[in-house]
């Protein structure tokens, strides 16, 4: 920087408003991760009220060289909000909800947008945003766009790229590139917005987005089932999607050890079955259809009627171990619940190596068990558990080393990441890059498209100012 940081800051005050400059304590709640295993501090954190401020904010930060951190709900998974010193750039306050047009099925965003207010609000149009993850309470629509999330609903309804139509982006340099059509075909050169889409803030500031949206289901059917072998899920999987016209939602793996672990940190949860099995899957199905939804006259639900005679069949030919289907709301939430506490399980306790890795979804039962015998080879007294999104592919691997020793735990997350890529997968499926996968970045990712990808952020941040550091190794 080429100026006193005071100065600097008073010019920042005056453009956004004092109130809105956070220092010291004030900036402590984006001072860190949510699970608590780093802190940092940065020099400030401005919270801009529109993308006017936040292009002012940038043309000032490109002008004095002045790092840039952007961040929104800061779940931060990767460490991709570490920001010593820098200026961190919330988007909360872009929080407005614009334009809704039902018939095209489409809204317009800030990116301060919280995804379950956003789906509170399209509730009564009968529409939603389908992306589900365990943090969509405080998770915001520039974070999610920005990372590239998944979550449980990818296998029916894809990415949050695939749900974006239009972008809003201030460059580094702090001009506005206006993407916001709504359009689901546009042929016209590059597509910038899917280059901003999972570049983790390291090309531009997502400030706005126009949001593909789809009908709320009318009816859904959730159950836990058990199986003999993980090798047996694929089939389960295509046999369901045969059965309902292709109606599954989520596809989610629980091993016995995440069972346990789950009862042991929410002893007050009750076990998916009376009898404890190795493979369990949680399963869920969505309808809107009438002849799905409308209940018979014994109050039952279609669709939950189908489920449960198509895991009978299957269980009376012995393909299945197990089946609960859940018969209220009430159910099925308890059911969810113990999936999405699945981060309160595997990552608040230390020392931790996490896999957020993905195959084929054939390959799973092989992505599993590679694992585990590699790391039980590194450490034979290590603890694994995880969850997977089994209809994408999307393993994450969770090991707690027998001991504390950073050595041990690099060379266990390198051999979980190697394990993915010997069978054609990726060692990033969701999280992204941030800090903690530069490592792997330089070890798999293909040297020319890292070459391209220097490239391009030497184009659009030629002074390296927009969260500099992560994604790309070797700065």
């Amino acid at each position: 920087m080429d100026k006193a940081p005071l100065p600097l800051l008073n010019e920042i005050a005056c453009l956004i408003g004092a109130p809105h400059l956070m220092r010291g304590e004030a900036a402590a709640r984006w001072s860190g991760d949510w699970a608590g295993h780093m802190r940092w501090q940065p020099l400030a954190v401005a919270r801009p009220g529109d993308t006017a401020e936040v292009a002012a904010l940038m043309r000032l930060a490109n002008r004095h060289r002045l790092p840039v951190v952007p961040v929104s709900g800061n779940t931060n998974l990767v460490k991709g909000t570490a920001a010593e010193g820098a200026l961190m750039l919330s988007l909360d306050r872009l929080s407005e909800i614009g334009e809704l047009r039902p018939a095209a099925r489409v809204v317009s965003v800030g990116a301060g947008v919280v995804i379950e207010t956003l789906n509170a609000a399209l509730a009564a149009h009968d529409l939603m945003f389908p992306l589900s993850f365990g943090a969509r309470g405080s998770a915001m629509v520039g974070g999610v766009l920005s990372t590239n999330a998944g979550g449980a609903n990818v296998l029916r309804y894809g990415n949050t790229r695939d749900l974006c139509l239009g972008l809003e982006v201030v460059t580094p340099t702090g001009e506005v590139m206006n993407l916001m059509g709504a359009l689901h075909k546009n042929n016209s050169g590059y597509d910038l917005r899917h280059l901003m889409i999972g570049a983790e803030g390291t090309l531009g500031i997502i400030t706005a987005a126009v949001l593909r949206l789809v009908p709320r289901p009318r009816a859904q059917a959730t159950a836990m089932v058990a199986l003999p072998s993980l090798d047996a899920a694929p089939g389960l999987l295509n046999r369901l999607q045969d059965e309902t016209g292709g109606a599954v939602e989520a596809f989610e793996y629980m091993p016995a050890s995440f069972i346990a672990a789950l009862l042991k940190r929410f002893p007050e949860m009750r076990p998916p079955f009376e009898t404890a099995h190795e493979v369990n899957i949680l399963v869920e199905l969505g309808a809107r259809a009438p002849r799905d939804v409308t209940p018979d006259a014994g109050g039952q639900i279609p669709l939950a009627a189908h489920l449960e005679s198509v895991l009978a069949a299957l269980w009376e030919a012995g393909e299945i171990s197990d089946a609960v289907v859940a018969q209220s709301e009430a159910q099925r939430a308890e059911i969810w619940a113990g999936r999405e506490a699945s981060a309160h399980i595997l990552r608040v306790r230390s020392p931790v190596v996490e896999g957020d890795i993905a195959v084929a979804t054939d390959l799973v039962a092989t992505l599993v068990a590679r694992t585990e015998a590699v790391c039980r080879a590194l450490d034979p007294e290590i603890e694994i558990t995880g969850v997977a999104h089994l209809g994408d592919g999307n393993l994450h691997f969770v090991g707690w080393p027998s001991r504390p020793d950073s050595d041990l735990c690099r060379d266990l997350s390198r051999a979980v990441e190697a394990e993915a890529i010997a069978l054609g997968g990726s060692f990033s499926a969701e999280h992204g890059i941030g800090l903690s996968k530069l490592d792997a970045m330089a070890a798999h990712k293909d040297p020319v498209a890292l070459a391209t990808m220097h490239a391009i952020k030497r184009a659009l941040d030629p002074n390296g100012i927009l969260n500099p550091g992560k994604l790309l190794p070797g700065g």
